[in-house]
């Protein structure tokens, strides 16, 4: 393990000075096993990722099935590939008529760039509408619609023609006019604070769009695949987005992300050059399979309707007086805190007592909690319970750094 440690250091590019650093020797369900033996629960399913737990059986079962069959042949739509055939045609019975027609990526962010070129392709307009706080993504077409400066400005110029409106007002929509070619936006804010927007506000934002010929994406690369407590967000604010992005949960812990729109939108793929818009491996076989699988178990088990079961428990649950509040919805939650460092010291008060939860030192006093939907109510139970003491000791630092 000394050796594995050291070769981490040598040789994988860090995001942080200060890695997490945690060795995972397996995990299954909600509970991670590090190599030392010790376990956690996974609070935050590796970010959104593991909806249905790591491992789920029906999500293994059917990797291996492909895995004997094809791995990878070409993905970008010209062969017919039966796992990509019956993703899709399960995905989109579950979706509205105009969004029939899906491309299959490897990520959230590819996804997101997908659909800002379709929509400047197909409505021959270059300017694009984003909001403030919102993340979309770090490649630089995702970043250039991505509303934080924090991210953007070590890496600017970004593309040009962006326009940021705060999220959540509805007068700020006017600046939508006939220029736009589209606009993006998530239906709940994630790294923005996970912000739930008025339904006034996300019915004028369609509105807008409709009125300026815009296309409206909506960016459910988090929010998606039943974590909000409906398959996808925007069925239960009343509006359909003219794209849809996804992914992360998407492939039951495969890489995999897409987008859906119309055929009609869709068709720009195809001309003025063919081929115009491909990837490698974006839709490989081994990731259908397995998403196909996680969407069925979803779908069969109703597990969008346990994010709400989740939602209610930790909201009445998890009560402290240095909670500030809990919002989002399902089991996309936001706890917020009345201090910074009191913020670290609970996160890390929390890993301690085998809880991983969310949070990075640009949320401030946010941490984010995102449990898998498949996660057991005796360990729901359990991680609150050690949050709640973990709260209390980070609330208090130098009574728990005293000796026993």
């Amino acid at each position: 393990m000394t050796d594995l440690r050291s070769q981490f250091t040598e040789h994988i590019a860090w995001t942080s000075d200060n890695p997490i650093g945690l060795s995972v020797r397996r995990a299954e369900g909600a509970v991670i096993e590090l190599a030392g033996g010790r376990e956690i629960v996974d609070m935050i399913s590796g970010i959104a990722v593991s909806s249905l737990g790591h491992g789920h059986p029906a999500v293994l079962r059917a990797i291996h099935e492909q895995v004997d069959k094809h791995l990878h042949v070409m993905v970008y739509g010209e062969f017919v590939i039966e796992p990509q055939v019956r993703l899709a045609t399960l995905l989109t019975s579950h979706l509205p008529s105009s969004l029939g027609v899906v491309y299959l990526t490897n990520s959230g962010t590819e996804a997101n760039e997908g659909a800002l070129k379709v929509a400047r392709k197909y409505t021959g307009r270059t300017r694009m509408v984003a909001f403030q706080d919102s993340y979309h993504g770090d490649t630089m077409g995702a970043l250039s619609v991505t509303g934080r400066s924090v991210y953007r400005q070590p890496f600017e110029p970004l593309i040009a023609d962006v326009t940021f409106l705060p999220y959540d007002d509805i007068s700020a929509l006017s600046s939508i006019d006939a220029s736009v070619a589209c606009v993006i936006a998530e239906p709940i804010q994630g790294e923005g604070g996970v912000r739930v927007p008025s339904n006034a506000w996300v019915h004028e934002l369609r509105r807008a769009c409709t009125r300026a010929g815009a296309l409206l994406i909506f960016d459910e690369i988090q929010t998606g695949f039943g974590r909000t407590g409906s398959l996808f967000a925007f069925q239960q604010l009343g509006v359909a987005p003219d794209v849809l992005t996804m992914a992360k949960s998407m492939g039951g812990g495969m890489p995999l992300g897409g987008f859906a729109a119309s055929r009609e939108i869709m068709a720009v793929l195809r001309r003025d050059p063919a081929l115009n818009h491909v990837t490698t491996f974006g839709g490989h076989p081994v990731s259908c399979a397995a998403a196909a699988a996680s969407l069925r178990v979803l779908i069969d088990e109703d597990l969008a309707s346990r994010a709400k079961w989740i939602e209610q428990t930790i909201k009445q649950r998890l009560r402290h007086a240095r909670i500030v509040e809990i919002r989002g919805r399902g089991a996309m939650l936001g706890m917020l805190l009345d201090d910074d460092e009191l913020t670290a010291r609970f996160v890390a008060e929390s890993l301690s007592a085998g809880v991983l939860l969310g949070w990075t030192l640009h949320s401030n006093r946010l941490v984010r909690i995102a449990p898998p939907l498949t996660i057991p109510e005796p360990i729901l139970h359990s991680a609150v319970d050690r949050m709640i003491d973990a709260l209390n000791a980070a609330a208090t630092p130098n009574a728990a750094q005293q000796p026993t």
